[in-house]
């Protein structure tokens, strides 16, 4: 139902910035979701046949990358353009589920061709379409907009602001990857995997209001001061065995404080726009 609500919405004449976002906000999560279940249909790596966790961290990245550009690109043109891989993207994840079902789990554990399998076809895929659909496509319509002078921002720095917290986040996030003496990845994936997405969705999120209100985005995320100080205390060997323990505590926070920061989002704007969140019903005016 992903693509049905907005022309939902503009058929009863219910189309408002509180739609906008929680629509795109709860795909920022659920993008990071739809690949952490599709890890579990095709399985870890066993030393024959699954995917490895760093695979799985890099392939979750990428994913939230394309995501993060297709609104960058908006905060910077006005204009939302999706480019045709997220249908497919949606396409290939219900295929998956519908083969899986049919024929087992044994589909992913066996060669597809030359030695090579589905979920080795799927992450080339991926990186194919990423690097040379997705990320080309977003700089050419940013270009065409600064050709045509209709960017909504002049200077460089105002619009490569939006990508400043996101690159940190993820340089902060890969340095406890690869550098955690008890490889925090390996021991923890579904966690650490859920923790990313939620982190990366509330960035993203806050990007999708300023371009809503044509605000500037914060240059650095609350996030990235906690999450700094637990990589300095992980990789300095200053956690040891509590390490998972604050890995732990650390996602319930992210997860509380988004949850909560989009409560408070709603309810703002629900109240300012006079409608409630899931009714077409107008508020009572006070």
């Amino acid at each position: 139902l992903d693509s049905i609500d907005g022309k939902h919405a503009r058929r009863t004449q219910s189309s408002t910035p509180l739609g906008e976002l929680f629509d795109h906000g709860l795909d920022s999560w659920a993008t990071s979701i739809f690949v952490l279940s599709f890890f579990s249909v095709c399985s870890r790596d066993n030393g024959k046949t699954g995917v490895s966790v760093y695979t799985m961290y890099i392939y979750l990245s990428i994913v939230l990358f394309n995501f993060m550009c297709s609104h960058w690109e908006k905060y910077n043109t006005g204009v939302l353009f999706l480019p045709w891989g997220y249908d497919i993207s949606q396409v290939v994840l219900i295929a998956a589920y519908l083969l899986t079902g049919a024929v087992g789990v044994e589909v992913w554990q066996k060669p597809l061709l030359f030695g090579y399998y589905i979920t080795d076809a799927l992450v080339i895929l991926l990186i194919g379409f990423s690097l040379f659909l997705s990320f080309p496509q977003t700089l050419y319509n940013i270009h065409r907009a600064h050709l045509k002078k209709t960017l909504k921002n002049d200077s460089l720095y105002e619009v490569l602001l939006p990508l400043v917290s996101p690159l940190l986040l993820f340089i902060l996030l890969t340095v406890w990857v690869v550098l955690s003496p008890g490889n925090i990845l390996a021991k923890q994936p579904r966690l650490f995997l859920w923790m990313v997405g939620v982190a990366f969705s509330n960035v993203i999120c806050k990007v999708i209001i300023c371009q809503m209100s044509s605000t500037r985005p914060e240059l650095f995320h609350w996030f990235l001061f906690p999450l700094a100080l637990v990589v300095y205390a992980a990789i300095s060997g200053l956690l040891g065995w509590t390490e998972e323990a604050v890995l732990a505590m650390f996602t319930a926070l992210v997860t509380a404080a988004h949850v909560h920061y989009g409560v408070c989002v709603g309810r703002q704007l629900s109240e300012h726009l006079n409608i409630y969140i899931f009714s077409l019903k107008k508020r009572v005016q006070e």
